[in-house]
Parts: structure tokens; C-alpha cells; sequence
């Protein structure tokens, strides 16, 4: 129920509203035009004029909806006609003033509102224009509020061309704002509207004692905004007529002493005294209940760094879209760079970082489209009614470009990038989960083949994607079971082609399969818990052999081993070496690490300070794959190398094409200036041979030396003395 004076000020707002004789007329073709236009500017299914009567609203004009009138309790615009600006409502769903409401739980399943009232001149808000969309938005700029308020401008000026030729009386004041319920202080009126009694809890909410509130108006306590106009209402209520909220509780704003305004819940009641009508009402400050509820209400929904919809959100508008058949665009992306923002700056700048990014990506959308965060660095674009592969594809290079630019934090110049990964329904699934997975295998995909691009989901990343799982369930029995060996490819000297070496390379002795090479489970194992183990046991067996075939033909044997990420990012690689040479008598001398571009641009504060102790305890330090990646010439200043391994493919293409001539001398040339020994991989025929000893490189492995063959049959080859395999179960004990 509401204060004499909000009785008033309806009526004072229902008389300015009856002067424009509109609510059950035909709307005129001004208006249906100015609806039509809203609609197209802000690309909205949606418009409509709305007429506030007392228990109704009537659509005086619309576009894309069928109703003619609704409830008044039910309408947005009741909410509307309170403010003096714009009522903007991204997502009903996740608003807790709309989320039940019947509009959007049924039709029209209003999801997008954005309304702006319709002031008289005497300051009324008698009506409403609006947009509505089934599809929530991410945003609604300052430029689209301006928009808005020249249309109601338009409105508004063929309104008052009805009102004068209507030519009613003016009314005095505007109704308010209803929420929710529970009561508090004591304030009584007579039916003139001023103050008969005021209880204790009535002084410390409004701030007025009961000396200073008793005999005024009731407006003591009623915002500037809205007060006026007691008069005729009061004597209508006080003559018999019927408050129309009596015994019902609303939510409406209050003015304390100070000029602040503040929310509270009122119940009304009426009775007679001395035969004369009185008013009472019972009301609670509800400030500290509804910031709890908004505050629940976005932790429920809301991203709390970026205040983007999170991933229940994100869910739950996926599968409405996919439910409804509709199409859509499912992009996924997370950021490349930004863990090393977080190591080296600091959380907060992480978080600075995220925020700028968020902002960045609502700018690269529609306003339908839903960005959301999942967590972390993750996010997820979705862009309804579309499946267009190369509009997805235009939006994720504009994503990346976005992205990729330099932003300034607290002096800081910092930099991220971003791979995308795109499906798209319903060619590649239908049902969210399944959508959220292909688009999480493309982004995989992004990320291996070089980030900072963006991949569309196929059928063979979901096969590729099995693959992998079952051999990931297969590895714990692989380790547990032993099923790893090494296998060792001949290193020569090129000069003279004799023995130097070997490189130590897994196989998997897969009981169902057969021998595996490293293609088959590598990415498995990489990114398993087994990785660190493994690498440990083949580093170790690899040190154990070595040792031993310098015992017994070779003593300057030295053995190649492939350093992994796991090994890396523990932290102890230095020690770990360290012991391991030490536990089997391998001189630092016998054998070189190889390690890869992945690993150095991953781990490149980590690897460089473990391999600058092994290289001074004389390990050495080999650069793999040297040329095929987006390794930088600034590495080999920075690394303590020792040497560069051409690719195979290089080795390959030579013969014939000059470029790979280039590539080869131009690594020769490097080796040279730093000081670095170089080995060429992939050499199988005696032209590559000729040709490669010809330019200078000075060692050599491929085929046309030995395949990568077990230990026995290496020393059998060789001439050397044989030792039994170490089994990989020690490793994972």
C-alpha cells in the first residue's frame, strides 16, 4: 500500500494521462511510424508506445506484438515511468526485478527491454516508449540512450498536439516505483495528508524526530520528484472511494532528512476517526535486503572481475538457442601470454589485464551476441542466428587483431594474443555440451599450429580427440606394465662418417598395437601425469647406456636426449640431471640435451637459468628443429647453446630447392658466428650426404646412417658392449 500522498500522485498521473484521450483510441499513423523506425534503428523485433492507466497498459502503437494491453503489476513500463531517464534491462533472466515476471517466463518472452518514459508537461509520466527483443544484449550505449530520448522527443511533440486539441486539465504529480515487502516504522496522516503520529523507528529512518514530523505533510518524507497534489485524491480516498492497494505491501523511494533518497516496503491501511478517514502506515528501510539480493543475484550469474554473464549463463542461453533450432556461432578463446602477465606483474595487473580484454571483445560484437568468461583466461563468443563460416571466421580475426594490441597498466606497456577455436550449430552439434567441446578441440587446434589464429572444428579433431583419451587410460599400465623402451639412432661425424654418437628416442611396446613411435602417444603422455616420469626414466636409461658403451668401445660417447615440458616446469631440472649423471658415472661431457621451441617459449625464465648450470658443469645444450618455428635470433644470445640440429625437412628439400640451400648455409653460418657445433637430421641419401658435408655441417643423423634401433642391436652394429634395459617402472615408483 502506498502514502496518501502516492495515492494522490497517481491520480494526479492517471487525470494528466486521461487529457490526451488516448488509452482506448486508435493510434495515429505518426506514432505507428516512430515505432517502425525504433525498431529499425536499434535492429529490434519489437516497439511499442505504452499508455500507464491505473490498472493496465494499453500498447498505443507497436511493431512485432501481439498483445494489446497487459496487467499493470506485470509491466516493465510501471518501472519505467518512475525514472526520469532511461530503463535499460539487458537480460531479464538474470534481473531479480524481471526474472519471474510472466513476460519473460511466456510471451513474449521478453529478454531485452529498454524503455524511456513519456513525461506531460506538468511532469507525469503518463507512458512509455520501448524496445524489446527476445535475445538478451551485452550492451546499451550512452549513443543508443540518446537515440532514444530524440524518439520520445518525437513522440512526445505529436502527444501534446493531441493534448491541446483533447484539451483536459492538467494533473500535479507521478506515480512511483513498487518492489518488495516487510515492514518497520509507524506513520500515521489524516486524510488532509499530514502527520498525526510517528514512532521512534519512523526518527531513526527518516531523521526526523516526531516534534519536527508531526502536524506536516506527509511529502516530509516523500522525494521532490514526487510531491503535489494531495488534494483531490485524499478527499476522494477520505470520502468513501477505495484505495486500491489497501492491505498490499510496494516498495517505493523515501526522502530522509538529509535530501537522500533511500528504498522502503509499505503496507496501507484506512480507518475512521472522529468520522473522518485516517491513514496508517507500516514501513522498513530495505537498503541492506536488497543489496544482499543484487549481490547474490550477480555472484549467481555474473562474472565478478569482468562482470561478464559466466558460464552457467553462458549454458543456459547456448541450449535456449539450440532448443529453439536456431543457429549459432560458437567461438572459444583463451589468452596466449597471459600467465606470464601474472608471474612477472602480479595478480592485479592479471586481472587489469582481463578487464580491458572484456571490454575489447563487447566491442568487436553485436549487441545480441553474448560474451561471457569462463574462468581464467577462457572465454566464449556466442552469435546467434548465425552459421557462417566466414563471417565467424571475420568476427575471430577481429577478436585476435583486438587483442594483440599494446595496452598501458600503471606505467606498463603489455601485450597478449589469443586463439580461437570455432563450431557452429547445427552443423557440428546440438546440444550446448557438444557445441562447448567442438569449439575447445578447434581452439586446441589453434594453439597447435602456432596461437594466434583461429581454427574451424572438423570431424577429425573429435577423432584425433578419442585417440587421445584412450591413450591416455592406457598409459598408467604402460608405465606400470614397463611397455617403454628406448630405441637409439647413430649420430656420425660427417667428415669421416664415424660414430659420435646417438639420439635417444621412446618407443611404446604396446601389447595390442605393437611398437608405437612417438607420433602415436607423445601428445598424450606430454600432457599427462606421467610426463615427468617418463622423462626422468628415459634421461636415466639413456646416461645408464651411454655410460656403459664407453666402457666398452667408445669412449667418447655422447648421447642426445629430448628434454619435455614436465621436466622443465618442476623446477629442479639442474639437480635432477645432476644426480642422474652422477648415479651412473656419465661424465657431463656424454651427453646433450635437446630441447625444443615449445619448451623455450613456454618456460623461458625457468629453462634458462637450469641450463646455464648444466652448461657450466659442461652438459651440453642442443637447439632442435632450429628454422621451422618462430624461435627468434635472439635466443641464441640468450641460451647457453652448444648446438643447432637442422630439421629433416630442410635436409629434404636442399637437392632441389635453393631456398633450403639458404636456410641450411644460413644455419651453418649462425653455428659458426656463435661458436656452435650443427648436426643435420633426415639425412638418407649419399646426394644429401655429399651436400651437406660440402657446405660445412659437421655431423650427421638420418637413415642413411641407422633407423632408431634397440640397444642390442646398436652395439651389435657398432661394436659395442651391450646392457640391459632399464625397465620404466622405476621411473614411475
Amino acid at each position: 500500500m502506498r502514502l496518501p500522498t502516492i495515492l494522490v500522485a497517481e491520480d494526479a498521473r492517471i487525470g494528466a494521462l486521461a487529457e490526451y484521450d488516448l488509452v482506448d483510441s486508435a493510434p495515429a499513423p505518426a506514432f505507428a511510424q516512430i515505432v517502425a523506425l525504433a525498431a529499425r534503428l536499434f535492429q529490434v523485433p519489437t516497439a511499442f508506445v505504452s499508455l500507464l492507466d491505473r490498472d493496465r497498459q494499453v500498447f498505443h502503437a507497436k511493431v512485432g506484438l501481439d498483445l494489446c494491453e497487459t496487467d499493470r503489476e506485470v509491466a516493465f513500463c510501471s518501472h519505467t515511468i518512475t525514472q526520469r531517464d532511461a530503463l535499460v534491462v539487458l537480460d531479464a533472466a538474470l534481473d531479480p526485478r524481471f526474472h519471474d515476471n510472466p513476460l519473460v517466463t511466456g510471451p513474449p518472452y521478453i529478454r531485452f527491454y529498454a524503455g524511456i518514459p513519456l513525461h506531460a508537461p506538468s511532469g507525469h509520466a503518463v507512458g512509455t516508449l520501448c524496445l524489446a527483443d527476445t535475445r538478451p544484449r551485452n550492451s546499451f550505449s550512452d549513443a543508443d540512450r540518446q537515440i532514444l530520448q530524440q524518439l520520445s522527443d518525437l513522440v512526445l511533440d505529436r502527444m501534446e498536439l493531441r493534448r491541446l486539441e483533447v484539451a483536459e486539465r492538467a494533473s500535479q504529480s507521478r506515480f512511483v516505483q513498487i518492489a518488495s515487502t516487510s515492514p518497520d516504522g509507524i506513520v500515521c496522516a489524516d486524510a488532509t495528508g499530514h502527520i498525526t503520529f510517528w514512532n521512534a523507528a519512523a526518527e531513526r529512518m527518516f531523521g526526523h524526530s516526531a516534534a519536527e514530523a508531526i502536524g506536516q505533510p506527509i511529502d516530509l518524507i516523500v522525494p521532490e520528484r514526487m510531491q503535489g497534489g494531495h488534494g483531490g485524491g485524499l478527499h476522494r480516498v477520505a470520502g468513501g472511494g477505495k484505495p486500491r492497494l489497501l492491505g498490499k505491501t510496494v516498495e517505493l523511494p523515501a526522502r530522509h532528512k538529509d535530501g537522500t533518497e533511500f528504498p522502503i516496503e509499505l503496507s496501507l491501511s484506512r480507518w475512521q476517526e472522529q468520522g473522518r478517514a485516517a491513514f496508517g502506515s507500516i514501513m522498513r528501510d530495505i537498503r541492506e535486503r536488497r543489496a544482499n539480493e543484487d549481490r547474490l543475484f550477480r555472484l549467481a550469474h555474473l562474472d565478478p572481475l569482468t562482470e561478464l554473464p559466466n558460464r552457467a549463463v553462458l549454458c543456459e542461453r547456448l541450449t535456449e538457442i539450440v532448443a529453439a533450432a536456431r543457429t549459432v556461432s560458437v567461438l572459444m578463446f583463451d589468452l596466449d601470454g597471459f600467465k606470464e602477465i601474472n608471474d612477472s606483474h602480479g595478480h592485479a595487473t592479471g586481472d587489469a589485464a582481463l578487464k580491458a580484454i572484456a571490454a575489447r571483445l563487447l566491442a568487436c560484437v553485436r549487441p545480441i551476441d553474448t560474451v561471457s568468461r569462463l574462468g581464467g583466461d577462457e572465454f566464449v563468443l556466442l552469435m546467434p542466428d548465425t552459421a557462417d563460416p566466414l563471417w565467424a571466421a571475420e568476427v575471430a580475426d577481429r577478436i585476435i587483431a583486438a587483442v594483440a594490441e599494446p595496452f598501458e597498466h600503471e606505467g606498463q606497456t603489455l601485450r597478449l594474443g589469443t586463439s580461437v577455436g570455432i563450431a557452429l550449430a547445427p552443423t557440428h552439434g546440438e546440444s550446448a555440451d557438444d557445441l562447448l567441446s567442438c569449439a575447445d578441440l578447434a581452439l586446441y587446434q589453434a594453439k597447435g599450429d602456432g596461437r594466434h589464429c583461429h581454427r574451424l572444428f572438423t570431424p577429425v579433431l573429435r577423432q584425433q580427440a578419442q585417440r587421445l583419451h584412450t591413450c591416455r587410460d592406457e598409459l598408467s599400465r604402460a608405465v606400470e606394465r614397463g611397455e617403454f623402451v628406448l630405441f637409439y639412432q647413430p649420430q656420425v661425424r660427417l667428415s669421416d662418417g664415424a660414430l659420435v654418437g646417438a639420439e635417444a628416442l621412446i618407443r611404446w611396446q604396446h601389447p595390442e598395437r605393437g611398437l608405437l613411435a612417438p607420433m602415436a602417444f607423445l601428445d598424450a603422455l606430454d600432457t599427462s601425469r606421467y610426463a615427468g616420469p617418463v622423462g626422468d626414466w628415459v634421461l636415466r636409461t639413456a646416461c645408464e647406456q651411454a655410460a656403459a658403451w664407453r666402457i666398452t668401445g667408445a669412449p667418447e660417447f655422447r648421447i642426445g636426449v629430448n628434454l619435455c615440458s614436465a621436466q622443465v616446469q618442476r623446477g629442479n631440472l639442474a639437480e635432477m640431471v645432476q644426480a642422474i649423471l652422477g648415479n651412473t658415472g656419465l661424465p657431463a661431457a656424454g651427453i646433450e640435451l635437446e630441447i625444443t621451441e615449445n619448451i623455450v617459449l613456454r618456460h623461458d625464465a625457468e629453462v634458462i637459468a637450469a641450463l646455464r648450470s648444466l652448461r657450466a658443469a659442461g652438459v651440453g645444450i642442443a637447439f632442435d628443429d632450429y628454422g621451422t618455428g618462430y624461435a627468434s635470433l635472439s635466443l641464441l644470445k640468450r641460451f647457453p647453446l652448444t648446438r643447432l640440429k637442422i630439421d629433416r625437412s630442410f635436409v629434404t628439400g636442399m637437392l632441389a630447392s635453393h631456398q633450403d640451400v639458404t636456410i641450411v648455409r644460413a644455419i651453418l653460418q649462425l653455428g659458426c658466428g656463435f661458436g656452435l657445433a650443427v648436426i643435420a637430421e633426415g639425412i638418407e641419401t649419399e646426394a644429401e650426404y655429399a651436400r651437406l658435408r660440402g657446405e660445412g655441417c659437421q655431423e650427421g643423423q638420418g637413415y642413411l646412417f641407422g633407423k632408431p634401433m634397440p640397444a642390442d642391436v646398436f652395439a651389435t652394429r657398432f661394436g659395442l658392449g651391450v646392457r640391459q634395459k632399464a625397465e620404466a617402472t622405476s621411473a614411475a615408483a
